[in-house]
């Protein structure tokens, strides 16, 4: 008698063999986070629950405002359970497969809802608008309660948003049809090799949750991320500055200096020859240098925001100078990178030292004012929480910031990976943006406090004198160098209309341009992808405010970066033969991306 064949209309059963291995490296994994989990507990000694971020504190302030006003809780209430009536009305004609209008339907840009089942099928289409009533009804009725404070108001309305994210049906394996359809294809081999790969996370974090972004292991900086050839020509404690190499027969007098932002690492920039900024600037006719920051530990916790300044801008202007002969420079800082940038001009303005021609910021905030959501997480309670962490070992955990900028879009950069790891079991797909993002960098404690309490608690960077450095007092209406601000629509770190109140306060010609998209996609805009587009305003001086300036602007097609570069032209076109960094004056230490770079915090180890 012959072997019988499978049916084609159902799966084969998975293979005994692999669910045993599975279960038992499920098993093994278990067993070693409970004990060195235990074993951490006994050397800790039992821990009080504190409410470092001021959240239970937030809500408690909220429901009592909201119970002191029981009419209008009353009135929310009653409009829910309207709206519950209407969906099963229309769950009802749906199931007897009549047609009915939708009570409620996610944004057009939300992913969690993609699959065709949430439309198609009746049951799911009832749990997702359920969903969506219920996440209306809360978050209308927290959103504005009477009498709250603003920074109150702000902690609420962010971590109800975190709250209503997590329960979204989409993040639980019986109520997202993908990952139910896997689950009964698989015989829950998906659910089994997603606790696997939770386990693998909690093991990479130490105990602590690190889902995994993205395949690491399929980049490698230098061979298929931050490849645009170039040397490191100088290096301090600090930083390391990079020289790339030419791809003109002449290139722009005067020299690029790229100033990153200290919270990242510098090759955003530089993740493939195709969306390169720096291969871009570089095939312009720039010789462009970059700063690549130290990854610091505990050696540099007494290094400040000064620090920054003289062991770093300073420092590269002089070694540029060295290299080249050129005493000024087009310069260009992106967000942190920028504020820096900023306050080294303020400094050389009042020093009357003209060292740098031009300035561009990308994404810079110089007013703290309007902060955005960062907001949430800036007042007295919390930064002090956060500097007594900081001070103990020396630096901020570059995961812990991350973690920060990750809840800002959680359903992108948090839960979208909770399904695609646990609930699907699959392994994440090798990204080189995700790849650069869960790259994080460490900040020195005293540095990032300065910079907490400086810029965004207590907005100093914009009262003159309010700031010095090496005891000159920083002026922001001193810089007259001409610069150019561009900032992203949906920018949701740097609020653009925040960005474009910080431009006011320069003294010099400032050319604002508005890009479309958010923090990083808006700026990693290469010409070729003609993506976006932006906005420019052609009054010869920025209008009052933002709203202002947006109501005079002409939305332009294609990358803000062909309008910058005629912008950096125009300042000054002249041309030399071009300047090979093995060549110059400085002699060349390694291979660009360099060593520095290398260093990932999440790792401790040079990759």
């Amino acid at each position: 008698m012959a072997a019988p064949t499978p049916d084609k209309a159902h799966p084969e059963l998975p293979d005994p063999q692999e669910i045993a291995k599975t279960y038992a490296e499920v098993a093994q994994r278990a067993s070693s986070l409970i004990s060195e989990h235990v074993q951490r507990q006994l050397k800790k000694g039992v821990a009080t629950p504190s409410d470092e971020l001021g959240i239970a504190q937030a809500f408690m302030d909220m429901m009592a405002k909201l119970l002191s006003n029981p009419y209008k809780l009353a009135q929310t209430q009653m409009n829910l359970v309207w709206d519950y009536f209407s969906l099963w009305q229309h769950s009802m004609l749906r199931f007897m497969g009549m047609q009915a209008s939708p009570v409620a339907q996610p944004d057009k840009g939300d992913k969690r809802f993609k699959d065709e089942q949430w439309e198609e099928h009746f049951l799911f289409d009832f749990i997702k608008q359920s969903y969506l009533i219920a996440a209306r009804h809360v978050h209308d009725t927290v959103c504005c309660v009477q009498g709250l404070d603003d920074q109150t108001q702000k902690k609420v309305n962010f971590f109800t948003r975190q709250y209503i994210d997590a329960l979204s049906p989409s993040n639980f394996a019986v109520t997202n049809p993908e990952v139910f359809r896997e689950t009964v294809k698989s015989g829950g081999q998906n659910l089994l090799k997603g606790l696997n790969n939770l386990l693998r996370d909690m093991e990479d974090g130490g105990g602590q949750l690190r889902v995994k972004m993205t395949d690491t292991s399929a980049f490698e900086l230098g061979k298929n991320v931050a490849t645009t050839p170039g040397k490191v020509v100088f290096q301090t404690e600090m930083m390391q500055l990079l020289q790339y190499s030419p791809s003109t027969d002449k290139v722009l007098k005067k020299p690029l200096l790229i100033v990153p932002p200290w919270i990242n690492k510098f090759y955003i920039l530089d993740l493939r020859e195709k969306n390169s900024y720096i291969k871009w600037c570089v095939d312009q006719g720039h010789t462009v240098f970059v700063i690549s920051w130290v990854n610091p530990d505990g050696n540099q916790s007494e290094k400040t925001f000064e620090s920054y300044v003289t062991e770093g801008v300073l420092a590269a202007l002089d070694a540029i100078e060295q290299q080249t002969g050129e005493k000024e420079v087009n310069a260009a800082g992106y967000c942190l990178g920028g504020t820096l940038l900023a306050t080294t001009l303020a400094y050389l303005a009042a020093k009357k030292q003209k060292r740098i021609a031009s300035a561009t910021f990308f994404t810079t905030m110089t007013d703290f004012s309007e902060p955005g959501e960062l907001g949430v997480f800036i007042d007295e309670q919390q930064i002090s929480s956060l500097e007594k962490k900081m001070f103990e070992r020396g630096y901020l955990e570059g995961s812990e910031m991350a973690g920060t900028f990750n809840m800002m879009r959680a359903n992108d950069l948090i839960w979208s990976f909770v399904v695609n790891n646990y609930l699907m079991g699959k392994d994440p797909f090798p990204f080189d943006l995700l790849y650069w993002n869960s790259d994080s960098t460490r900040m020195p404690a005293k540095m990032h406090s300065f910079y907490l309490r400086s810029m965004y608690m207590n907005n100093m960077l914009v009262q003159p004198g309010a700031v010095e450095i090496a005891g000159v007092p920083i002026d922001l209406a001193k810089i007259k160098v001409p610069c150019y601000f561009i900032s992203t629509i949906e920018d949701h770190i740097a609020p653009w209309k925040s960005t474009y109140a910080g431009a006011r306060n320069f003294g010099g010609p400032v050319r604002f341009v508005l890009g479309g998209s958010g923090h990083i996609a808006g700026i990693v805009n290469p010409p070729a992808a003609n993506k976006y587009g932006f906005w420019v305003n052609a009054a010869a001086k920025l209008a009052d405010t933002a709203d202002q300036w947006f109501e005079g602007a002409q939305q332009q097609s294609g990358s803000w970066w062909t309008d910058w570069n005629a912008w950096v032209a125009s300042q000054d076109a002249e041309q030399v033969d071009p300047r090979d960094p093995a060549a110059g004056k400085l002699k060349a230490i390694e291979d660009a991306p360099g060593s520095f770079v290398k260093i990932r915090a999440d790792a401790n180890k040079v990759v």
